[in-house]
């Protein structure tokens, strides 16, 4: 390890103290940071705490420019950067595009490396206080769990890697190491969530707050158990052991995965967040309060330090944002009505008044033409001073000239961030932030318990028990505002995908929902498609909306359900086997 390794997990310390609103300050007090190799880590305790905390800082989070529902029927990335590639099918094991980016196999190898040495290494740290040594061993299990738990979502079975090597030593041994099967992996990330959460205490006080809990690594169980369990991995169309289960039961594994959530929901810790009597307050404010008791897993930011750009990223250019991940109508036009019939562009009624009446989460997941927002910008204020999002072109009150929206790509404010959806992403959006100038401090949530209660019902439906599925499912259901499901079999089965997409949007479920489900072969497979909004600034004039193609979009079922093992990997050890499908 480099001395330079070493002053990054310096700076992580900073970082997650700041966050955790105090630290053990001492280790700043020792040598000169540039002094420090790898075996001084281990001779001092708050240097083991900042290696410790590193695993934490490196943790990828969701507020990235590009998100990973771009890679889905969820949103299109407006800049591209490379995304195009991912939507048409047409990664390669050389380059599989902006995917890479969330995937990151020589990233997560790092990370689970570091994991390997400090499990190594922890026995030999002159601690006293051994509570804080079994926390720490606690919190790297589960940090190992979870970088293996992503690195087997993108690729299927990996290689375990369970110790640090030699690099002058053991080349042969590293250069020759080779994928686990499937099952191998799944076991060994479900051992490692069990030793994490016996390890781990169930919560912290207001200056550790912000570490992994018991309960984060029961609830990291449940979702690679629930992942296990699924179509993709349990059918006849699994080619290999490498890429999903040749032999036993499915129904025995939903049973497996019903009972680590049923484990999660026993702890009585965590409960649906309903602060208010509003629905889309409600859901709006699960991602913006903070410690709010939904939430089981976050990565915290401080706006002082490291706040999030999710605001600036994402707002209408009309607020002189970026408008980067937009929603597309693939995904608007699924949200239900409000009593829970399905919406329809072929229904008069409906298409006259698309936004209206809809799922409350709707309205506290998107900015549709129409929908009150925020104060604009002063060079904006006083072209709407209400601060209402246009997304369309408009009918001029002199009844003869045509006005486009201030958040088009034709505003007179800026034009080259507008959508081309016409919609823009409302979800954890903070409306009192200014985020042309300021970042905002939205925690990212990696678990939260309506994933826990949507994991319960699907296992339970999995495993033949409609009721008991259904009781968890209408408590999501009812949390947003919606009418409880009495459907049985299939169509409780759909339900439970509806509150899935719905409930869960925008964070990092449906890229991989869709393909556990093996849907992608059909809902990534049409064209994105976008709102043309006609409009009039005259009273009484009604509005037309247009729904039309945005972006080209395939999905190639032979190839693109797991990803294949990066080529360099490959060329480096020939014991890598490459997906059946890239050979």
């Amino acid at each position: 390890m480099k001395k330079t390794t070493i002053i990054r997990y310096i700076a992580g310390a900073f970082l997650l103290c700041a966050v955790s609103a105090g630290c053990n300050k001492d280790f700043l007090e020792k040598k000169p940071l540039t002094e420090y190799e790898e075996n001084d880590v281990w001779k001092d305790v708050g240097l083991v705490q900042a290696f410790v905390n590193d695993l934490y800082v490196q943790m990828r989070s969701g507020y990235l420019e590009v998100m990973l529902s771009s890679m889905t029927d969820e949103s299109r990335f407006i800049h591209d950067y490379n995304t195009s590639r991912v939507v048409q099918g047409n990664a390669s094991a050389d380059d599989v595009g902006a995917i890479n980016d969330f995937a990151r196999w020589d990233l997560h190898y790092k990370a689970i490396r570091n994991c390997n040495m400090f499990l190594e290494k922890i026995a030999e740290v002159p601690l006293s206080n051994e509570a804080l040594r079994t926390r720490m061993t606690g919190e790297v299990h589960f940090m190992r769990a979870w970088y293996y738990h992503l690195l087997v979502k993108y690729y299927g079975g990996v290689p375990l890697i369970t110790k640090t090597f030699n690099i002058k030593g053991d080349e042969q041994e590293i250069l020759s190491v080779k994928r686990a099967t499937f099952d191998e992996c799944i076991k060994f990330i479900t051992a490692e969530c069990d030793l994490a959460a016996q390890q781990l205490p169930a919560s912290y006080d207001a200056v550790t707050k912000g570490r992994v809990t018991k309960g984060a690594a029961m609830a990291l169980k449940s979702r690679i158990l629930l992942f296990a369990a699924s179509k993709l991995f349990n059918d006849e169309k699994v080619p290999n052991e490498l890429m999903g289960y040749k032999s036993g039961l499915q129904k025995d594994r939903y049973k497996l995965a019903m009972d680590a959530a049923k484990a999660v929901m026993d702890l009585n810790m965590y409960s649906l967040y309903q602060p208010t009597d509003n629905p889309v307050e409600n859901y709006t404010r699960v991602f913006l309060d903070r410690d709010n008791p939904e939430m089981i897993f976050v990565k915290q930011y401080d706006k002082a330090l490291l706040g999030t750009s999710h605001d600036l990223y994402n707002g209408p250019n009309g607020y002189h944002n970026w408008g980067g991940n937009v929603p597309i109508e693939n995904f608007v036009t699924g949200y239900q009505m409000k009593d829970g019939t399905a919406f329809s562009w072929s229904n008069v009624a409906q298409a006259k008044a698309p936004y209206e009446n809809r799922d409350p989460r709707f309205y506290a997941t998107i900015l549709y033409d129409g929908a009150k927002w925020k104060p604009r910008p002063s060079d904006a204020a006083e072209i709407d001073s209400v601060g209402v999002i246009q997304t369309g072109k408009y009918e001029a009150a002199n009844g003869r000239d045509s006005v486009w929206g201030l958040d088009t790509r034709n505003s007179t404010i800026e034009n080259w961030n507008g959508t081309y959806s016409g919609y823009y992403l409302r979800k954890f959006m903070d409306k009192n932030l200014d985020a042309q100038f300021f970042r905002g401090n939205q925690s990212w949530i990696f678990i939260r318990y309506a994933e826990i209660l949507l994991n319960y019902a699907e296992a339970a439906i999995g495993y033949g028990d409609d009721a008991d599925g259904r009781i968890m499912l209408n408590k999501v259901r009812e949390r947003a505002g919606m009418p409880p499901t009495t459907a049985s079999g299939d169509a409780l089965l759909a339900v439970l995908k509806y509150e899935r997409r719905y409930e869960l949007a925008y964070e990092e479920q449906r890229f991989f929902d869709a393909r556990r489900w093996r849907d992608a072969e059909t809902v990534f497979n049409e064209n994105a498609f976008g709102i043309e909004v006609l409009g009039s600034q005259i009273a009484g004039h009604p509005f037309v909306y247009h729904v039309y193609s945005i972006q080209p979009r395939k999905f190639n079922k032979a190839k693109n359900y797991l990803l294949p093992i990066p080529a360099n990997e490959i060329r480096k050890n020939k014991n890598l086997d490459q997906q059946e499908d890239y050979k």
